[in-house]
């Protein structure tokens, strides 16, 4: 069990410092807006992990054959449309002035706020096809099928506890950079934002377009 439990925590600290798209997000997300508006948004990024997991683990046969069939193509071409229509948007809109000064910071957020905050994580997290292929190779590398759902639940269990828990460092840390922020450095990071989205659409959609 205490090797299930190492390899769990290994295993999530691979996927923490793995650097997505999301993380831009996350990263500006916990800057402009405070701890708690990060850990909103990490928490729908964290709820559609749990969606892919349960779907990688129930439909265990379905997703390998799509891991390996057309509908992988299919599957990317449909999150590269996504990902370069929100990486347009956000190069494009215009950027919220945020008083740094930290006159705002004290500025109250409503739980709508927060709501669509994790609505927001939720759906650009699961918008990446690629979360469900690394789900399931997870879950492939983890214990086998004759070590009993209890392993392998724990083994699940201890990845996103240590996956989450880095999260919040990483929002906590982002929040501390606060004071060294600029409203033009904001604009640049949100146009990188937007940037980084369409490069990772472009790449989905090469893959889904002209896979061998």
């Amino acid at each position: 069990m205490l090797d299930l439990i190492l390899k769990g925590i290994v295993t999530g600290f691979i996927l923490s410092i793995m650097i997505g798209p999301v993380f831009f997000v996350l990263l500006e997300t916990s800057i402009r807006k405070g701890i708690r508006a990060g850990l909103a948004f990490n928490f729908g990024v964290f709820i559609s992990d749990v969606c892919y997991i349960l779907i990688a683990y129930l439909f265990f046969a379905q997703v390998n054959e799509l891991a390996s069939g057309e509908g992988r193509h299919t599957a990317r071409i449909i999150g590269g449309i996504l990902f370069l229509t929100y990486g347009v948007f956000q190069f494009l809109k215009k950027p919220q002035h945020m008083d740094v000064e930290g006159i705002n910071t004290r500025k109250e957020t409503s739980w709508g706020d927060y709501s669509l905050l994790s609505l927001k994580g939720f759906l650009l997290n699961f918008a990446n096809p690629l979360v469900i292929f690394y789900w399931f190779s997870v879950l492939t590398l983890g214990p086998s099928e004759n070590s009993g759902n209890g392993h392998i639940f724990w083994y699940v269990i201890v990845i996103l506890v240590t996956f989450f828990s880095i999260d919040i460092l990483k929002i906590i840390g982002a929040k501390q950079l606060r004071p060294l922020v600029t409203n033009r450095l904001l604009k640049a990071l949100n146009q990188l934002i937007g940037i980084v989205f369409v490069c990772f659409g472009i790449i989905l959609l090469i893959q889904g377009i002209f896979h061998k």
